[in-house]
């Protein structure tokens, strides 16, 4: 894939990041997703521009994994806040160690936190479940998912409980999409 300059590709990425906030972007379903990416590889000051410096075919995917997907880390980056809230967490309870894919916190104390959406529950469980049971002194805290339409029936939410019970998850909660 040729390099794109860092001045088109970050004033494009700023572009697309303002368009995935005012959509919605976490909560849109994977459908609505795609006709956006096909839009924005249509679109001859996104995709159009792209397409200059790189195979056309290759547009949707940078658009996708180089453009977008740092998007989604970002934001829900910005819920920690959040999941301190809803897990009952406060200041005083301090992170020593980060985790990525699914993001989560180790707590000094050995509590293990992890947050991602929903659409991702079974990893976001297990990688808390996986993570208290690196050492005997963590153990599998909390849990948040950031709802994206997957799991907001009451049935589905009411599994996804269950499995947290029967991983030893003390906490699970939702944010809510706004």
């Amino acid at each position: 894939m040729s390099k794109v300059p860092s001045t088109i590709r970050d004033a494009i990425k700023d572009r697309l990041w303002e368009l995935c906030d005012d959509l919605g972007w976490m909560a849109l379903p994977d459908t609505e997703r795609a006709q956006y990416y096909e839009r924005w590889t249509k679109d001859s000051s996104i995709g159009g521009q792209l397409a200059h410096m790189m195979d056309p075919r290759e547009v949707r995917v940078y658009i996708k994994d180089t453009l977008v997907k740092p998007y989604i880390r970002e934001r829900l980056l910005t819920t920690v806040d959040e999941v301190w809230r809803l897990l009952g967490l406060s200041g005083s309870d301090i992170a020593v160690h980060t985790y990525i894919k699914p993001h989560g916190r180790r707590l000094q104390d050995g509590r293990i936190v992890s947050w991602g959406r929903s659409r991702e529950w079974k990893s976001v469980l297990m990688a808390v479940f996986e993570r208290g049971h690196d050492s005997s002194t963590y153990s599998p805290f909390g849990a948040v998912l950031v709802e994206n339409g997957n799991t907001e029936l009451e049935r589905t939410r009411a599994m996804v409980r269950d499995a947290a019970l029967r991983l030893g998850i003390e906490k699970l909660a939702w944010v809510e999409p706004q």
